[in-house]
């Protein structure tokens, strides 16, 4: 499981119980997993099997409760506090009464950055989402399509290399989520960025990624790494060839034989 390139993530034995007051709750158990600069890598598996705990403990959101975790060398907390990732939740998020290069620029505000400094990477942003021209506009006059890439933009302000993705195009319409599958290949081959995304969708797993790790249901595990073979510029009509075809196969027969595992 582990790549070829530099790690930007490297998983052992990870491991997380939730306490409830009906006893622990094992979501996360015994990861091995290493992730590669550039990659672009989907956590893929059925509902509660953990995706989005694992991306947690990746930003420090949630801590482990065993194993170790590295991002770029550090620790989970000390790669949020060099600012290392930017974090695209399920939902865009936006406030409402800011526009959106106020929202973009929110984070850019808090951490300090000159007003020059701020407008250039706003600027610089919004151009890389295709949302230029709409900087004065507020959320609500964006369709959700534009909201979700506004927010792609404000997680892409930190200028960070790791990209990380909680399901950001589930809410949306197949239309929309193909368009923007689509533009978020482009972004990530024009900035070179290393991404980690949740997804339910197998068809949107097959289509980004050149890796999708396969999750078993609670606890999750890491039940298989599927290495893509399709070719970095992927035309949506790809998802109509053999090889692809083969691909979504092997990733729905993972998620088939991972019901099986049993504590």
């Amino acid at each position: 499981m582990k790549p070829a390139t530099e790690s930007v993530i490297e998983a052992k034995g990870l491991g997380l119980a939730f306490q409830t007051s009906d006893g622990p709750v094992q979501a996360l158990s015994n990861v091995d997993l290493a992730i590669g600069k550039g990659e672009f890598v989907s956590f893929i598996g059925p509902s509660g099997c953990g995706k989005t705990t694992l991306l947690r403990v990746i930003a420090d959101l949630e801590r482990p409760t065993a194993g170790t975790i590295s991002v770029n060398g550090m620790t989970p907390e000390q790669a949020r506090q060099k600012r290392a990732y930017g974090y695209v939740f399920q939902a865009a998020a936006l406030l409402p009464w800011r526009t959106i290069e106020r929202n973009v620029g929110l984070p850019l505000e808090i951490i300090g950055l000159s007003k020059a400094e701020q407008a250039e990477r706003i600027n610089r942003t919004l151009s890389l989402v295709n949302l230029s021209g709409f900087e004065k506009k507020y959320p609500w006059q964006l369709s959700g399509g534009m909201q979700q890439r506004a927010s792609i933009a404000r997680a892409l302000a930190f200028d960070a290399d790791l990209l990380l993705m909680d399901e950001p195009f589930g809410a949306l319409d197949e239309i929309v989520r193909d368009h923007l599958n689509a533009q978020l290949l482009q972004l990530w081959a024009r900035t070179g960025k290393t991404i980690c995304f949740v997804t339910h969708s197998i068809p949107e797993a097959v289509y980004l990624s050149t890796r999708i790790v396969v999750m078993s249901p609670r606890p999750g595990r890491v039940t298989d790494v599927i290495e893509s073979t399709l070719p970095k510029e992927r035309p949506l009509d790809i998802r109509e060839t053999p090889e692809f075809l083969e691909i979504a196969h092997r990733v729905r027969e993972g998620l088939r034989a991972g019901r099986s595992y049993e504590d």
